[in-house]
């Protein structure tokens, strides 16, 4: 199956709606796809995590 987001793209996270972009992305042969995505934590730190694709989604502009 194809990647639902590009490398760049800016996205949120759902659970939190903290947004940042794209990084890298994973595909593997028996568990959904994920994506590295560097964003700034409430707490203002820049971050790095993984998430899988239904735990992000496109980020809308003026949101």
């Amino acid at each position: 199956m194809g990647f639902k987001h590009s490398l760049g793209q800016a996205v949120k996270i759902s659970v939190s709606g903290e947004k940042g972009h794209v990084k890298a992305r994973a595909e593997y042969t028996h568990c959904c796809n994920q994506y590295l995505i560097h964003y700034q934590a409430a707490d203002d730190r820049a971050v790095d995590s993984w998430f899988e694709e239904g735990e992000i989604q496109a980020a809308v502009s003026g949101e």
